[in-house]
């Protein structure tokens, strides 16, 4: 794949690279796109999809669509294999594609933090496939639950345990917690009243966020049942059981794994410099030491003397910031050094309630809650995605519930697909 225009090649569809893609494409930029999915997900409400608030196709967005009107930018639905950065090619499966300026955005993925068996045992929430997985597991523990006998077994299906005490796993527990007890009016002959929502955190709830916040949001999920374990270190995960430090058992049928992330980096041919949580060391550019055409964004970056908590905000400037230094690079300029401008922060711990921090000010309680609900709206792409989202946050609001609550799992859908294979072969399908 070659080209006489200088070509931008951004690896990973998330907030920084979509970001870059479009900056450079309304500049008339070539640019290619590479992502292992054709759409981009809006990470921040992955867990409304968790916990059955919302559809899945409610908070993604096709590529292709998105970059409609900036007919420079293409887009490969690839999952790259090695970058050669002395060559300036990328691998993919039977393929090679050469750059003349890679931004690389490839995002973060699961840490385990050296727990035993966590990584096989617990369910990890980082992709849209991860989420409806989490979705389906605890929809079929209930489904399981009246229909065992079995008094410990039934409390273990019920034992929903969150390892992790940052936003992700603050949102999910609330979240989780109003889903259970809407379910009683689905199993009338089920007693949702036992079911138990727990969550594990080493240290205090929130750490990014002032220590006011932090402890609002304990009382508040103490008081709505969510039971809360601070300076709890997981030891060992089994498929029964969460252990802790101290020797504390947690019988439980579901453990979701929050606590931590490393950085998705795809496989280098020349070794580059790396900081804690597997992240590329990057200037204060963007630019990959040793390789002024190449930077990294969002997750996978690390920049020195800068304290980022890899919030959507951070990836989306850093996007832009690698897209306008790459125009400067073109026009023989000098690249300028990232500079984020901290818009705030918002979480929601449950119905009327979240906490924020916007520049000096506090914040907590309804206002919170209902401005997390605006900017993301905001935020989401796609007219349709946001009046169907906002139509779900009525009916949830409104009726306790919001999406359909219907199991169906990939391997459902592959096995309906077989059989529908086998009646052709043996001349059953349907006329």
């Amino acid at each position: 794949m070659t080209s006489h225009k200088p070509r931008v090649v951004i690896i990973g569809a998330g907030f920084a690279g979509v970001e870059a893609a479009k900056k450079l494409g309304k500049h008339g930029v070539n640019v290619l796109l590479i992502d292992r999915h054709n759409y981009h997900t809006f990470i921040p409400m992955l867990y409304q999809v968790a916990t059955a608030v919302l559809y899945p196709h409610q908070i993604v967005y096709p590529l292709r669509r998105l970059f409609r009107g900036l007919p420079t930018v293409n887009f490969l639905q690839a999952d790259v294999e090695k970058i050669d950065f002395d060559r300036q090619i990328i691998y993919a499966k039977n393929i090679a594609i050469d750059y003349n300026y890679l931004v690389i955005a490839t995002g973060s993925r699961s840490q385990y933090l050296g727990v035993t068996g966590a990584e096989e045992n617990s369910l990890p929430m980082r992709t849209l496939t991860e989420a409806i997985a989490i979705r389906n597991h605890i929809l079929s523990c209930f489904e399981q639950a009246i229909k065992v006998t079995d008094e410990a077994e039934i409390n273990r299906l019920l034992t929903f345990v969150i390892v992790g005490g940052g936003a992700t796993g603050v949102e999910l527990a609330g979240s989780l917690n109003e889903l259970i007890h809407s379910l009683q009016k689905d199993y009338p002959n089920l007693n949702c009243d036992r079911a138990r929502v727990i969550i594990l955190q080493s240290g205090r709830l929130f750490p990014s966020y002032p220590e006011e916040l932090g402890s609002y949001t304990e009382k508040w999920l103490r008081r709505h049942g969510v039971k809360v374990h601070l300076n709890s270190k997981v030891s060992k995960v089994t498929p029964e059981a969460v252990y802790l430090e101290d020797d504390t058992a947690i019988f439980t049928d579901t453990v979701i794994w929050t606590a931590g992330v490393l950085a998705a980096t795809p496989q280098m041919k020349q070794s580059v410099n790396t900081a804690d949580k597997d992240k590329i060391i990057v200037e204060q550019t963007l630019q990959m030491c040793g390789h002024k055409n190449v930077y990294g964004v969002g997750d996978v970056s690390y920049i020195d003397s800068q304290e980022l908590n890899g919030v959507a905000q951070e990836a989306i400037q850093q996007g832009e910031t690698a897209a306008d230094n790459i125009l400067r690079q073109m026009d023989g300029k000098l690249p300028k050094p990232f500079d984020y401008f901290n818009k705030g922060r918002l979480a929601i711990i449950g119905k009327h309630a979240g906490v924020g921090k916007i520049g000096k000010f506090a914040l907590k309680g309804f206002i919170a809650w209902f401005l997390w609900l605006e900017v993301h709206l905001l935020y989401l792409p796609g007219i349709r995605n946001r009046l169907g989202v906002l139509f779900n946050w009525l009916k949830y609001y409104f009726c306790g519930e919001g999406a359909s609550r219907i199991i169906i799992s990939t391997d459902a859908l592959m096995d309906d697909r077989e059989r529908g294979r086998d009646r052709e072969e043996r001349g059953q399908g349907e006329i």
